[in-house]
């Protein structure tokens, strides 16, 4: 955001900040919801990449295609062990997790 834009928005009375900020998460909370947000990303690219279809990976799994979507799209109902179990299915390495993880640091 432009310099004077943000001086015009905090005279008015308007707090700037991220989703952090907004949902009063700690750096812990924060770093959980940024780490699911890259796996969810990146199981996407992976299963794309292996030109299956989200049904035909609920089916390795023995979940549902709308359970796939819900890890792709980060929901907060879905859980790490899921998301790294769905890597591994589609023959992801540790290597391969770390890679995803280190991106987000990256871009954080």
């Amino acid at each position: 955001m432009e310099k004077a834009k943000r001086a015009r928005l905090e005279k008015r009375g308007w707090r700037i900040g991220d989703a952090a900020d907004f949902l009063d998460l700690n750096d812990a909370e924060a770093a959980l919801i940024e780490l699911k947000v890259a796996l969810g990303s990146a199981l996407r690219q992976r299963r794309v990449a292996k030109g299956l279809t989200q049904g035909e990976l609920a089916k390795q799994l023995g979940s549902s295609q709308s359970r796939i979507a819900k890890m792709e799209a980060s929901d907060p109902s879905v859980t790490m062990d899921l998301l790294v179990r769905a890597h591994l299915a589609l023959g992801a390495t540790a290597k391969d997790l770390a890679k995803a993880i280190e991106r987000s640091a990256k871009a954080a």
